[in-house]
């Protein structure tokens, strides 16, 4: 039987993690409401569903009522999370990059595995991927690859991309990576993985939203309040775990060389030593949990800060612009 493509990914460690469950929490990635359902289910007295899609809370029609006033559902950016909760917070959920439910939407434009206009936006506002890959630099979009996708092609890639403009779907640019890289051995990702993983994630600014989402969870939350963040790629968790080390002084120390800098208080504890990984058996259920990673860390009483950009090793495209 085929899996259901809208399980929550780590849903049940995650519950483990944060037990016991109680006050309100706020999921910043609402998507298809799992996380939500289950951490209404888990105790919590009422949960905040922040989403940039306002598809999702469509599609949520149907069985959000039923949960009455224990969930409430706000259109917007989890970079805005402290805002739009208008309320201290017990707990923050974070699911990241793109769900399973909009890879399934052929006309949002996220996959190449099916064909679709070459939008992916998930705000549905701001310039398009068609329009960021038709108007961009040669340059900006090797840049773009290569720092947000790791693709080590990515000149390659780029070079090919501005001779097949004006491109118009996501099967006009699959077949342009695919040309660029040698066909994969059985078992493989697809040629095209690792580009559109960039692209997306230019589109929409995401590795900006996160730095912005983690401060805005430590403004957020109560003493005690928890930050739970699945990723789904390195570059994702390497800024997240950086976040977390950075503002729980736990980023290592200093040598003779780079004494040890007088530090404020730190913001938060971290209670798992590393990532936490899918359960037995959930990857063959769900097989988009077998890259994923959930990190946690506790808020303490010391008042909110902001970890340093440079500490994060967030992605950063040299040159900018394009057009």
């Amino acid at each position: 039987m085929a899996a259901d493509p809208h399980i929550p990914v780590l849903l049940n460690p995650l519950l483990r993690a944060v037990a016991p469950v109680s006050g309100v929490w706020l999921d910043g990635t609402f998507g298809a409401g799992g996380y939500a359902r289950g951490l209404l289910a888990a105790g919590a007295d009422r949960v905040i569903g922040v989403d940039r899609d306002p598809m999702v809370f469509e599609m949520a029609r149907d069985w959000a009522a039923d949960f009455g006033d224990r969930l409430r559902l706000v259109e917007g950016t989890f970079s805005d999370l402290d805002t739009l909760a208008g309320e201290p917070l017990d707990g923050v959920v974070l699911d990241l990059g793109v769900s399973s439910m909009q890879l399934d939407q052929a006309e949002r434009g996220f996959s190449f595995m099916r064909e679709g206009p070459l939008d992916m936006r998930m705000a549905q506002d701001g310039p398009s991927a068609a329009e960021l890959l038709n108007t961009a630099d040669e340059a900006v979009i090797a840049d773009v690859l290569y720092h947000y996708g790791e693709e080590r092609a990515s000149r390659r890639i780029a070079r090919a991309i501005v001779a097949a403009r004006p491109l118009t779907t996501t099967a006009q640019l699959a077949e342009v990576v695919s040309h660029c890289l040698p066909r994969p051995k059985p078992g493989q990702s697809h040629p095209a993985t690792r580009s559109f993983q960039a692209i997306r994630i230019w589109v929409n600014d995401e590795f900006r939203q996160l730095v912005e989402g983690l401060s805005a969870a430590e403004r957020a939350l109560k003493p005690g309040g928890q930050l739970a963040v699945v990723s789904f790629h390195s570059l994702e968790d390497r800024i997240v775990k950086r976040f977390m080390q950075a503002r729980s002084n736990t980023g290592g120390g200093g040598s003779r060389y780079a004494p040890v800098q007088e530090v404020a208080p730190a913001a938060f504890r971290l209670p798992f030593r590393r990532a936490i990984g899918p359960d037995p058996g959930e990857t063959d259920q769900n097989p988009r949990a077998r890259s994923a990673l959930l990190r946690v860390a506790v808020r303490t009483e010391a008042p909110a800060g902001r970890a340093d950009d440079g500490a994060l090793a967030m992605p950063r495209l040299p040159v900018k612009g394009g057009g």
